[in-house]
């Protein structure tokens, strides 16, 4: 008799358990909601690494305005492990739009910016991408470890 007033008090146990973890998944999620955060990341260009400028530019990382407003990233910052840094100049991106930061050479518009390098940025055996507000706080990361060369963060 004890088993069976047992199971349905576990089975109630896991269930409430069960919903507040789902309570609390769209907390998460909403962290981003409003706010300037790291999309998808092209860490392996296509096709061989020839360091051609279709190549270099091949290799990216979209940045996501999540928010209500349009946003100035004059000042934000662009790091990977090694250190290199991409410092946005003026350059805006609008309300739920994104801009896409290529490594290599090109010419600035709403959805592109170009870091002007003539090599590669991030590391096809793992790497973490970090977004930096101007005065130097840590907004966004995103990390991958060796795989497909495409990571889709957050």
């Amino acid at each position: 008799m004890r088993i069976r007033t047992a199971a349905p008090l576990a089975l109630a146990a896991a269930a409430a358990l069960a919903g507040s973890l789902l309570a609390t998944a769209p907390a998460s999620a909403a962290s981003h909601q409003g706010g300037l955060h790291l999309g998808k990341i092209q860490y392996d260009s296509p096709g061989s690494d020839n360091r051609s400028n279709t190549s270099l530019n091949a290799e990216y990382v979209d940045i996501h305005n999540n928010g209500r407003s349009t946003l100035q990233l004059r000042g934000y910052k662009l790091k990977d492990n090694t250190g290199y840094t991409y410092t946005f100049p003026s350059h805006t991106v609008g309300a739920g739009k994104t801009v896409r930061v290529h490594t290599g050479k090109g010419r600035d518009s709403g959805a592109h910016a170009y870091w002007n390098r003539g090599s590669y940025v991030w590391n096809n055996t793992g790497d973490k991408a970090r977004l930096y507000k101007p005065g130097g706080t840590l907004l966004d990361s995103c990390s991958w470890p060796k795989g497909s060369g495409v990571k889709v963060c957050h």
